[in-house]
C-alpha cells in the first residue's frame, strides 16, 4: 500500500514540475527564442529538470517494487484455492464424478484460479489507485484553476464508468457464453482423444471431426458477439475520452489568451488529461476483464457449493477387531431408478473368505461400492465389527479396505509408482516380493526401464491382464484386514488364474475375504459362496453343498462346464 501511494503521488507531482519547467523557460524569453544564446545556462531549469526525473522514477519504481511484493499474495491465493478445490472434488460423491465431464472441468478449475489472480491484483492495483488519482486531480484543479476544468474531468469520469458499467453488464453474457463453448469444445476434444482406440476400432474420425466442428462453429459464433460488443465499448470510450480531453484543452487555451493562465498551466492540464484519460482508459479493459473473471470464479465457487451425496457423519475412526463384514436388510436404488438390492443379508465372519456369485446385473459389484460407502444405503445397514460404515470416517474405512476393482486404470506414471500406489512406505525387498507372486518379474525384465517403465495414460501401454496383475500386487502390499476382488482374474489365462489365485489364497488367510466372481471354478475353495439374484441371497453354502442342491449355483456350474468342453 505504502509503494502504491508512492506512486499515485509521484504521478501527481510530475504535471506540476512540467508545468514549472515551461513557465521557468517562458519567463527566461527560451519560448520564442528571445533569450541571449550566452546565458542560456542562466535559463536552463537543472534543478526541475532533475526533479522531474526523479520524480518519475520514483512512479516507476514504487509500481514495479509493488507489484513484485504483491506478487506473493496473488500466487499463495491461486495456489490454496486451486488446493481447495482439489480436495473438494475429491471429497465429492462417485456419483459426482460419474456425471463430470474431465475437461470441461478442468477448464473451469484454470480459468477460475486465473480470475481469482486478475480480480486480486487490478482491483487492488488499478480500480482503487486510479480513483484515488482522479480525486487527487479534481480538488487540485478546483483550488488552482477556474472550476470549469473539474467540471469536464468529472463530467467525463461519471459519463466513462456509467457507460463502460452498462455496456459491460449487456456483454457479460457473451463471455459466459464463449467460455461455456470453450469448455464444452476442450471436453469433446478430450474425450475423443481418451478413447483414441474406439475411434480407430470403428473408423469414426471424420464423424469426430465433424463433432468437433459443430462445437466449433458454437464457440466461434460466441467468440463473435463478444467481438461485436466489445468493439461498441471501446468505440463509446473513445468517443467520451476524445471530447472531454479536446473541451479541456480548448478552455485551457481560451484562458491562456485572455492572460488568466501561463503556458505552462495548459501544459499542465495537457499532462493531467493525458495521465487520467490513459489509465481510465484501460480501467474501461480492467472492469471488463474483472466482469470476465467474475464469470469464470462464479463456475469454481459453484463447484465449489456442491455437496458430497455420502459425507462424514462423523470424524470418528473405524475400530478394528478382526474385520467381520456384515449386510443387514440392506436396499438400495441408483438414484430414482429400479432397486438394485432388496433386503440384501449376509455376513462375513473375521478371517473368512465369501464368494459373490450370480448373473450379469445382479448387483455385486453394487455391494462393494456400498462396503467402500461409494453410496449410502436406502435402508438397512453395511456393518464391519458392528460398527456402521455410516458413523465412521471414510478415511479410517477405507484404509481398512482394500480391493482389486473390475477395471484397472493406471495413472500416466512409473511402474514402481503405480505399485507403491497402495502402501508408499513399501521396501523394496516387499516390492519385488509381490512382482514376483503375480507373475510380473517377466514384463519388468522384458522392460529396458524395468520397475521404471511409463505406463503410459490409464495403463494403456499394458494389457489388461498386465493391468489387473498390477491391481493384485498393490492389494498384496497394502495387506488390509479386509480384501475385496471383483472379478481379479477376469482377464488372465487359465494358467496365470491358478497360480494367481493360489498366492491370493496364501496371502489373504487370516484376513476377511470377500470375491466377486463369475468364473465359478475359481472359487470353489472359498469358505462359503453366496448366489446373489434379484437383490438377495438366493442360496449359500460350500461348492459341494450347492452342487448337491441343484439350485440356481448347480445351473450356473453345469453350464459354465459345458460351455468350457465345447
Amino acid at each position: 500500500m505504502a509503494c502504491l501511494l508512492a506512486a499515485k503521488l509521484a504521478s501527481v507531482v510530475m504535471p506540476f514540475l512540467l508545468k514549472y519547467q515551461v513557465d521557468h523557460l517562458d519567463q527566461q524569453g527560451v519560448i520564442g527564442g528571445s533569450a541571449d544564446s550566452a546565458e542560456w545556462w542562466v535559463a536552463f531549469p537543472l534543478l526541475l529538470l532533475l526533479a522531474y526525473g526523479a520524480v518519475r522514477f520514483v512512479s516507476v519504481f514504487a509500481g514495479e517494487l509493488r507489484d513484485l511484493l504483491f506478487g506473493r499474495v496473488a500466487e499463495r491465493v491461486m495456489r490454496r484455492m486451486s488446493l481447495t478445490l482439489f480436495r473438494h472434488l475429491h471429497s465429492l460423491s462417485l456419483e459426482f464424478h460419474l456425471d463430470r465431464q474431465t475437461g470441461a472441468l478442468q477448464r473451469d478449475i484454470e480459468r477460475g484460479t486465473q480470475g481469482i489472480s486478475f480480480l486480486m491484483r487490478f482491483l487492488i492495483f488499478n480500480i482503487l489507485p486510479t480513483f484515488l488519482e482522479l480525486g487527487l486531480v479534481i480538488v487540485l484543479l478546483l483550488i488552482n484553476y477556474p472550476p470549469v476544468f473539474a467540471l469536464i474531468t468529472l463530467t467525463a469520469v461519471v459519463l466513462y464508468v456509467g457507460y463502460s458499467v452498462k455496456v459491460t453488464e449487456w456483454r457479460t453474457r457473451f463471455v459466459r457464453e464463449a467460455n461455456q463453448m470453450d469448455s464444452s469444445t476442450h471436453a469433446r476434444a478430450l474425450d475423443s482423444l481418451l478413447n483414441y482406440e474406439t475411434v480407430k476400432y470403428f473408423t469414426a474420425e471424420e464423424r469426430e471431426a465433424k463433432d468437433y466442428d459443430d462445437s466449433l462453429a458454437k464457440w466461434e459464433q460466441a467468440r463473435r458477439m463478444n467481438r461485436l460488443s466489445l468493439f461498441t465499448l471501446n468505440s463509446g470510450q473513445a468517443l467520451i475520452i476524445s471530447v472531454a480531453m479536446a473541451a479541456m484543452l480548448t478552455s485551457a487555451a481560451y484562458y491562456v489568451l485572455i492572460g488568466e493562465m501561463t503556458l505552462g498551466d495548459f501544459t499542465l492540464v495537457n499532462a493531467f488529461m493525458f495521465q487520467l484519460f490513459l489509465p481510465l482508459n484501460f480501467l474501461g479493459f480492467v472492469y471488463r476483464e474483472i466482469k470476465a473473471s467474475v464469470a469464470n470464479i462464479e463456475r469454481m465457487f459453484t463447484l465449489l457449493d456442491v455437496e458430497s451425496q455420502v459425507p462424514d457423519k462423523s470424524e470418528k475412526a473405524l475400530e478394528l477387531k478382526g474385520g467381520s463384514v456384515a449386510f443387514r436388510d440392506v436396499t438400495f436404488a441408483y438414484g430414482r431408478g429400479k432397486p438394485i438390492l432388496r433386503g440384501l443379508d449376509f455376513e462375513v465372519p473375521a478371517g473368512r473368505t465369501l464368494a459373490l456369485v450370480g448373473g450379469s446385473g445382479a448387483g455385486k459389484s453394487t455391494i462393494t461400492r456400498l462396503l467402500f460407502r461409494f453410496y449410502d444405503v436406502d435402508s438397512g445397514s453395511v456393518l464391519i465389527d458392528g460398527q456402521s460404515v455410516a458413523d465412521v470416517s471414510q478415511t479410517s474405512l477405507r484404509e481398512a479396505l482394500g480391493i482389486v476393482p473390475q477395471d484397472t486404470v493406471l495413472f500416466n506414471d512409473t511402474l514402481r509408482n503405480n505399485l507403491l500406489y497402495a502402501c508408499p512406505e513399501a521396501t523394496e525387498e516387499q516390492l519385488l516380493e509381490a512382482v514376483r507372486m503375480v507373475s510380473l518379474d517377466r514384463l519388468i525384465k522384458d522392460s529396458p526401464d524395468g520397475l521404471d517403465a511409463v505406463v503410459g495414460e490409464r495403463g494403456l501401454k499394458l494389457s489388461g491382464g498386465e493391468k489387473q496383475r498390477i491391481a493384485i500386487a498393490r492389494m498384496l502390499l497394502k495387506r488390509p484386514a479386509i480384501m475385496v476382488f471383483d472379478e481379479a482374474t477376469s482377464s488372465l489365462d487359465s494358467q496365470t488364474e491358478l497360480s494367481i489365485m493360489q498366492e491370493i489364497r496364501r496371502v489373504s488367510a487370516g484376513h476377511t475375504a470377500l470375491i466377486i466372481a463369475h468364473r465359478l471354478s475359481t472359487v470353489v475353495d472359498a469358505d462359503e459362496i453366496a448366489v446373489v439374484g434379484d437383490g438377495v441371497i438366493i442360496e449359500r453354502g460350500k461348492h459341494d453343498e450347492l452342487l448337491s442342491s441343484g439350485g440356481r449355483y448347480a445351473s450356473l456350474w453345469h453350464a459354465q462346464q459345458r460351455t468350457e468342453t465345447e
